[in-house]
């Protein structure tokens, strides 16, 4: 039989850590369950995707500015060619692949800016072409949430309906897309794929209370909140701000945490605001990078999903700032509920108060993420082994058709 091409898509090696991590554990479970596939990318950072991860890789958009805004009538022109030159690109790319895979991320929501006619769209063609050519799409893990612009609504729905396979990184993105109108009936609900990671155990806390890490966020609220993006922006700055004050003020050591590269500029003027040497910004090139800063920390507070979901792996406490109920959701599952402030309040004195009484429970908080974890890793465990049975021909892969059948 000849080898099984394998094309994984997405806005992947363009700078967000966490949707890298995603694609990562992907191609961690590729190489572990199926090596003799061919595996190549169509994404948004093909040149980073190939460096870091060896595979081939194509640029998603043929117009390379795609998402910056286009204000002259040539980068207006070319964006509109873009659309229709990426109809044809799209669907030679995805006609020679037996599956594509999306490897999780929010690739259903709307919970940061987000244009129709940019990732949506993008989406869209794949699924589209895919059932016209008969190739299998798989939504792995995704995240989704209730849209309200009705252009990107619409092409969200539809590209739904069209994958072959769809499965979730939580309950709240499969009732998302129900109410949306999309039959969930057979979609499963797993965990985020970032949980199938390696990762560094949480160091214990010994003598003085030390570094805590807080990750931030270029955050301007949502999609339906662009009117009021950067009263949104100055009020969570503000908030981060004192709050990191309030910590270097009690001796403790700061290590500000990115996610994304539009979060270095954020970091940077936090730590000059605050002009303390307890302030400090870490270099996180990667989730792995993330993992050994929080591993090391007392405590970690963060914005960034993915963020999040790093502190929580290595078992470290965590209180989230919390820009959408994806983060709330998370936190729930790892029985951290009470542990989350609004991003868009974030407000320094509450902040504060909640870290006080997470850090006074820090091992009850430890033993709790402890035990969380292992359930977590294996639901990970079933989500790509259901990808194996339901994407790979049996002869492929008759270890992962074995597992799905032990009860």
């Amino acid at each position: 039989m000849r080898p099984v091409r394998v094309g994984v898509f997405g806005l992947l090696g363009s700078g967000n850590i966490g949707n890298d991590g995603s694609l990562e554990a992907v191609l961690g479970h590729l190489r572990a369950e199926h090596p003799d596939a061919v595996v190549d990318a169509l994404c948004g950072g093909p040149e980073a995707v190939t460096a870091r991860y060896g595979i081939p890789a194509t640029r998603l958009n043929w117009y390379r500015g795609e998402y910056r805004t286009a204000s002259r009538a040539g980068a207006v022109a070319a964006k509109g060619l873009g659309k229709f030159v990426d109809v044809v690109r799209t669907a030679a790319w995805t006609r020679r692949h037996d599956v594509v895979i999306v490897p999780g991320t929010g690739v259903l929501e709307t919970t940061l800016p987000l244009r129709p006619w940019g990732f949506p769209y993008s989406l869209f063609l794949l699924c589209a072409t895919g059932r016209l050519f008969g190739t299998r799409v798989a939504l792995v893990g995704v995240g989704a949430a209730a849209i309200g612009n009705r252009p990107t609504r619409t092409l969200t729905r539809w590209s739904t309906r069209l994958a072959s396979y769809r499965s979730y990184r939580d309950s709240l993105s499969r009732d998302a897309m129900r109410a949306m109108g999309v039959d969930t009936a057979r979609d499963e609900v797993y965990a985020d794929l970032v949980f199938a990671l390696p990762a560094p155990r949480a160091s214990e806390p010994s003598g003085p209370p030390g570094t805590v890490c807080v990750g931030v966020m270029d955050f301007h609220g949502s999609n339906d909140e662009r009117d009021r993006a950067e009263e949104i922006h100055r009020r969570y700055l503000d908030g981060t701000t004192r709050f990191v004050r309030a910590l270097a003020g009690d001796g403790r050591p700061v290590r500000l945490l990115t996610g994304d590269e539009l979060d270095v500029p954020v970091a940077g003027a936090i730590r000059d605001a605050v002009d303390s040497p307890l302030v400090t910004v870490a270099r996180t090139a990667s989730l792995a990078d993330l993992m050994k800063e929080m591993a090391a920390a007392d405590t970690v507070v963060a914005t960034r999903y993915h963020n999040l979901v790093c502190a929580l792996k290595v078992g470290t406490p965590t209180l989230a700032v919390s820009y959408s109920a994806k983060s709330d959701t998370l936190m729930a599952e790892m029985g951290l509920g009470e542990y989350c402030h609004p991003a868009r309040e974030a407000d320094a004195d509450r902040i504060l108060q909640q870290f006080r009484e997470l850090e006074r429970r820090s091992a009850e908080v430890r033993a709790t993420l402890s035990e969380r974890n292992l359930v977590v890793a294996r639901r990970v465990r079933h989500q790509f082994a259901a990808l194996s049975a339901a994407l790979f021909p049996a002869a492929d892969h008759p270890r992962a058709h074995a597992r799905q059948e032990t009860p």
